[in-house]
Formats: structure tokens, sequence, C-alpha cells
């Protein structure tokens, strides 16, 4: 009978399928400060889509302990988080209208596990954070409301490995102490391939104990196994890293079509060409929304300007892929002088709002930036996505969605997001005229079919 007990702190796109995934062999409280959601899970009923019906009531129960030692207990009573020995915070980290870092759920979620915080017990974070900020903001929290010392050693540098190669210290963890590791999330939201369990971890710990422990309670469930960093400083470091690559490579190419489209040359044809060469890297031009790739960069370039540098190609990349909405914004309306259509008062269809193809997440979706600009062009904007919630929607971003498309009088159609729905639609045929307008975003139409593409 195992004696972990985990507690998961959010249980969004991160924590959930990891809190089922642990939920199979442990006992796991999951924690989430939203109500409604948490009755939708006790239902076996995951709005983003991200665990099914039958994975969740498999797993779910009904009280916080279980004879078992293994299951999912769901609540929003930060009391029951008392029982864990193992607690992962997921919450997101997002930014705020200046782009600045906002940390105010990894704050809150904190003092949360401060008020049940016991001798021994590890708090490992997944939530992306810049270099520092679990020993730097975490941990002196945990230490003023809990009353306990934070473990930490500089020798754990010395006994990083892989999970090949694990260190011999003794991995009994003293009781006067409590420990932090951190263990960067990897979820690829709608990725059905890419699942937790199927991306390689990587893990770290406050002290070369805890470090292991931590690393063997992630190979547990993680079949391809993990990489044991040597701090939780190059743990967080490599996890913000990721994301500012992808985001200046995508700035790269946004470059390119920019480039390209003042050259009448198709950004994608060139890319094709590029691509048979071995180690061309594979990159389209687009919309760079999310919760990760569009925030991440701002949370290393802060910790950069913290120290006194100001870093050059982080930012440009993120200024050069925050103005693509607007720039797609104005292709559309200079296609639409070209042909000899209005601009004032034309009706525009925009086909996708959420941040990435066939997955519900509007978190963060740059699409609103295309809707925005339209506006300001006295624009009338209609918006259609069978997979984002109108409701979410409005609420989070203050504009009308359709339910259901609403017949042909559109001058033009923007395709923003290729989810695989409109791929089956005549496009063309929701335009009030043959001289209307087909804007690709993404590329996926053929060529004869639009107008003009990024």
């Amino acid at each position: 009978m195992s004696s972990i007990t985990i507690a998961i702190i959010g249980l969004g796109y991160v924590g959930l399928p990891l809190a089922v995934e642990f939920a199979k062999k442990y006992s796991v409280i999951g924690f989430d400060i939203k109500q409604d959601r948490v009755n939708l899970l006790l239902l076996g009923n995951d709005n983003t889509l991200e665990v099914s019906a039958s994975e969740m009531l498999n797993v779910l129960r009904d009280s916080n302990i279980d004879q078992y030692n293994r299951g999912l207990f769901i609540t929003t009573d930060s009391k029951a988080l008392a029982e864990a020995n193992y607690y992962i915070v997921t919450v997101p980290t997002p930014t705020d209208k200046n782009n600045r870092p906002d940390l105010t759920p990894l704050i809150k979620a904190t003092e949360t596990i401060a008020q049940v915080l016991k001798p021994g017990d590890i708090v490992i974070y997944e939530s992306t954070v810049y270099p520092g900020a679990t020993e730097e903001v975490c941990v002196p929290i945990l230490e003023q409301f809990s009353g306990l010392k934070y473990a930490s050693t500089p020798a754990a540098s010395q006994h990083a490995t892989t999970n090949n190669r694990l260190p011999t210290a003794d991995c009994r963890l003293p009781n006067e102490f409590f420990y932090c590791g951190y263990s960067p999330e990897r979820i690829n939201p709608g990725d059905k391939e890419h699942t937790v369990t199927k991306i390689k971890k990587i893990t770290s710990g406050s002290t070369p104990e805890a470090a292991e422990k931590i690393d063997t309670l992630y190979r547990s469930i993680i079949t391809a196994g993990t990489h044991r960093a040597s701090s939780i400083k190059v743990a967080e470091a490599a996890k913000v890293i990721e994301n500012s690559q992808r985001d200046i490579n995508i700035a790269f190419v946004n470059e390119l079509a920019i480039i390209f489209n003042r050259l009448g040359i198709d950004t994608h044809e060139v890319l094709e060409a590029a691509g048979t060469k071995w180690n061309f890297l594979s990159f389209k031009p687009g919309l760079v929304g999310g919760h990760c790739i569009g925030v991440d960069p701002y949370y290393l370039a802060q910790k950069a300007q913290e120290s006194g540098y100001h870093p050059e190609i982080i930012l440009a990349g993120r200024r050069l892929n925050d103005n693509m909405g607007k720039y797609i914004a104005s292709e559309v309306v200079k296609l639409l002088i070209s042909k000899d259509c209005k601009v004032k008062g034309a009706e525009i269809l925009m086909l996708g709002i959420t941040f990435k193809e066939n997955c519900p997440d509007i978190r963060n979706t740059r699409a609103v930036d295309i809707v925005k600009e339209l506006k300001q062009y006295g624009v009338i904007v209609e918006i259609y996505d069978p997979w984002a919630d109108p409701g979410e929607f409005m609420h989070e971003y203050g504009f009308e969605s359709l339910s259901a498309l609403n017949g042909s009088h559109y001058d033009a159609i923007i395709l923003t997001v290729a989810h695989d729905h409109f791929k089956t639609m005549n496009i063309r045929q929701l335009l009030s005229s043959p001289n209307g307008v087909v804007y690709d975003v993404k590329g996926m139409l053929p060529l004869d079919q639009v107008d003009g593409r990024l």
C-alpha cells in the first residue's frame, strides 16, 4: 500500500490530465477554486476535452480517503489538502495588460498550500515562471504561512542525473523542513498523440534527496522517461526557453510572409521548397496565441531586465507576432478596396476564434486582434467557431459569436483557425457575390480558392 497522497492545485488543461494519471496509482486530491468546473468534473464532463468521461469516471471517488489508497477526489475545500504529502501546483501564470508577468494565481495557490503544509511535505511547481520564481517568490510565502523552514542545499547540483543514473544519497527526508521541486508542464492542448505520459518530463528538487523522490514519483507514470535538472532554476529556465524559441522562429517566418507578400511570392511555396534541405526548421506563419508561446517570452524578458540586460531578439519577436492581427486586418481591407468592395459597413465572417485548431482553448487567442482592428474600419464582423463556447468567449473578450452559420451574405471571409470542420466546407459559397474576398491565415485552402493568404 502506497503512503503517497498527491494534491493537484488547479484542474485545467495541465492539472486534470496529470491528476487522472496519478490517480491510477496513488491517492489524489484535485483542488480547484471554480465550483462550476468541479461540478462538471464530478459528472465526468471535462469541457477542455483533454480527459474523456470514461477516464474521469474510472478514477473518481467520493471521499477524501480511499481504502485502496488510489483514485481522484475533487473538491473546492482547501482543508481537504491537509491529507497530502506531495503538492503539485498547475495554475495559470498569465501576463497583465502591459505584458508583465502576473503571478497572482501562483501566489494564491502557494498561500493555500502553506496553510496545510506539514514537516517533510514536498511542493512541486509546474506552472511556467521565470528562473528563480519558485525560490524567490513561492518559498518565502510557504515559510511565512506555514512556520516551517525550506530545505535546500548547494550540493544538489552535484547530484544532477538522468533517470538511469540515480544518486546514492540517503533518501530519508528530515521532519524539520519542507521541500520544493520544479517540473515544468509540457501539455499541448488538443494533441491526442503527445499526451502527458508520452512527453519526457524535466524534474528537479531543492535537495538531492527531494530531487530523487520527485523524479521517482513522475517516472512512475511518465512512460517517456524523465530528465533530472541540476537545480530548480535550471528546470525553470529550460521551460521558459522552449516556448521562447518557438515564438522567435514563428516571428521569423511571419516577417518572411510580410516580405514575400510585398514581392508577390507565395510564402508557403517558399517554405516548402526550403524544407527540402535536411536541416531546415519547419515553421509556418500565423497568429501566435495560447497560454504558453505568446506569454512565456515575457517572463524571461522580465527577469532579464531585472538583471540589467535588455533582451533584443526575444522582445522583437514578441512585437512582430503581437502585431500580426493588425497586419492581417489591413491585408483584408486592401483586398476589399482592390475589388471595389465597400469597407465601411462591409460584413466579414471570421471562421475560427480558438488559439489553435481542433481545440476549445480560447486563452490569449490573437484572433481577437483581427476583430478589434477591423472594427476600427467600421466593418461588421461575425465570428463562427464550432469549438469555442459562445458564453465563455463573450465573458472573456466581450464579443458575440455565432452558434451556427448565418447565411451567405458576407463581403469577405477570413479563415483564422484550421479546424478540420472547415476543411469540408465550401467557404466561397458563404460570400454574397463572386467578387467577395477569402483570406486564408493558415494556408489551408487551395490557392485557387483564396484571394490572399499569410
